[in-house]
């Protein structure tokens, strides 16, 4: 393929890609075999595929520069042709499943992919295309607020990213200003992010009713394809939370603020864990890209290959500038079986954290659509995805001596506890969300308060120094995933539950691990949750005693990270 900068962005005739379909619909009335009516299945998947690639493309280039019209224009075109074209997906579904022949089908793509059809159908219809238009471009309208919000911090300009590295700083004070700075930034745009999402929940409960549902949640669970477990199982999930690893976490920040030697642990420092810093990584953004692809090729064949053809065609784009979108991400370009890794370096673990984790959503989906018959089937749900980046990020620990050099034992620990201490907050967002949709009608400072009583519950050592903004209840607007994602963010905390399970693999025996691993990506969509879950060899963390065995090796693998600083 090209380099990434070098591909040409068509924007999709819309007309053409409906006559396709009308084209396809016709196929499958027609089909005479099983035969043939798989091959059809593969024709439209191989068709989809250009649409698909000019969309990702423009979308790119849009959160690399927010700033750019061109591209915003696009997007919204697109979202609306996107939108429409879900209609013509339901047309060929219900085609498809009126077919005699859906039993090859079954056979050859599996029972998921005819479930996903079902699915497919049963959320869409006309009255909710205009919604799903206004719903991008809401997500569009607060990544855009989001991304030009800067200020100046000791003379520099900064965005959100680039106060980040402050908030890590050794020094108290410059922390302490850094985190008052990122405070003030959010405080200032509040009111926006405030009416976005007001429309936001709004709108997403209109989509609900007009398909006949009775809440979003139940919509939403249908369409985050969690057909194996419900809004109540994940509520039992969220109380192993509370009982097995908020205490542990309680106790290490308590060691942590005795660490640091301070009296109380305010928000600020809960990111320091070292007195006399972090591990930060050594090297600059191409440094890094070259010592990952040491790590790779060390890891294993599969991943060597996979690194090497990211950097070859220039797959990246890490560093942070003015305009550009907030946070990480990993995407995907079908008609090249292409990934792409997004993210906004800031000199600190993070950068690494970014070159393995979402390097493993490019491993497996690289790895996965050289697998799999159908693109359609290389992703799996997010609590799927979501197992192949964070134990990625575990694989690494043995090369941390190639990012962090001396400081690589500190880099272990920190990591490992900071990924066990996300878990309460990714659990206070989940049920953030569920409460906000259990009562829709919420106002903005209703919704603070909502947010400041969970957080007290699953942060219950979380202190903003006083700061007014987010001791009232702020600090959830900065979770881009509430407002692009609704609630897929429970989904890290239960693949971290699964990541943990291949820390433990990895550290008695990595032959076995490596080869579950692999199994898991080659997976991708092709089965169920639970089903995945268990060719993977991995416990369910549904199950009532799951958390607590997976926290007998965490607190082994922490003791000895600790021992060794």
């Amino acid at each position: 393929m090209q380099k990434f900068h070098e591909l040409k962005y068509v924007r999709p005739d819309q007309e053409a890609v409906e006559k396709a379909f009308d084209g396809f619909i016709n196929e499958i009335n027609n089909a005479t075999s099983g035969e043939e009516l798989c091959a059809i299945c593969e024709r439209m998947d191989e068709y989809s595929r250009e649409f698909g690639t000019m969309y990702t493309i423009a979308s790119i280039r849009n959160t690399m520069d927010m700033r750019d019209q061109f591209y915003e224009d696009e997007m919204m075109y697109l979202a609306e042709a996107g939108a429409k074209l879900q209609m013509y997906d339901k047309k060929v579904n219900t085609a498809l499943l009126a077919s005699p022949y859906l039993g090859a089908v079954k056979q050859r793509f599996g029972d998921l992919y005819v479930t996903n059809k079902q699915m497919q159908i049963e959320l869409m219809n006309d009255d909710v295309v205009p919604l799903l238009v206004r719903e991008d471009n809401l997500g569009n309208e607060y990544s855009k607020t989001a991304a030009l919000a800067h200020t100046d911090f000791r003379g520099e300009d900064c965005n959100f990213y680039g106060l980040l590295k402050h908030m890590n700083a050794p020094d108290r004070n410059e922390r302490r200003e850094a985190f008052v700075a990122w405070a003030d930034l959010y405080q200032s745009i509040a009111p926006t992010l405030d009416k976005i999402y007001d429309e936001l929940v709004a709108l997403r409960v209109q989509i609900a009713q007009k398909l006949g549902f009775e809440s979003y949640i139940d919509y939403i669970y249908k369409h985050r394809g969690r057909y194996d477990y419900n809004a109540q199982d994940v509520a039992a999930f969220r109380k192993q939370v509370r009982e097995e690893i908020v205490p542990v976490c309680q106790k290490l920040y308590d060691e942590q603020t005795k660490r640091l030697g301070i009296d109380k642990l305010h928000w600020y420092d809960e990111s320091l864990a070292f007195a006399d810093g972090n591990a930060d990584p050594i090297g600059d953004k191409d440094e890094l890209v070259a010592k990952a692809m040491e790590f790779y090729s060390a890891l294993s064949d599969e991943t060597g290959e996979f690194f090497a053809f990211m950097l070859n065609n220039e797959l990246f784009d890490l560093e942070t500038r003015p305009g550009k979108h907030m946070g990480g991400y990993c995407t995907f370009l079908p008609l090249y079986r292409a990934p792409f890794i997004f993210s906004n370096f800031n000199g600190t673990s993070a950068d690494v954290d970014v070159l393995t984790h979402e390097a493993g959503h490019a491993f497996q989906a690289y790895t996965a659509s050289r697998t799999l018959p159908l693109d359609e089937m290389v992703c799996s749900t997010n609590e799927v995805n979501e197992i192949h980046s964070m134990s990625m990020e575990h694989f690494a620990y043995p090369y941390a001596e190639k990012f962090f050099g001396e400081a690589a034992n500190k880099y272990r620990y920190n990591h490992l506890k900071d990924a066990l201490c996300s878990i309460p907050y990714l659990v206070s967002v989940d049920e953030f969300q569920h409460r906000v949709f259990e009562r829709p009608q919420m106002t903005a400072a209703e919704r603070r308060q909502v947010w400041r009583e969970i957080e007290q519950t699953y942060m219950p050592w979380r202190d903003y120094d006083g700061n007014e903004f987010l001791s009232g209840g702020g600090f959830w607007m900065q979770k881009q995933h509430i407002f692009l994602y609704p609630f897929y963010y429970v989904d890290y905390a239960l693949a971290q539950i699964c990541a943990f399970q291949f820390l433990a693999k990895d550290r008695k025996d990595h032959a076995q691990a490596w080869k579950d691993y692999l199994v898991l990506c080659r997976l991708g969509g092709s089965k169920g949750y639970f089903d995945t879950l268990r060719q993977g060899k991995l416990l369910n963390p549904f199950a009532s005693d799951t958390v607590a065995k997976v926290m007998v090796d965490v607190n082994a693998a922490l003791a000895e990270f600790a021992a060794k600083i």
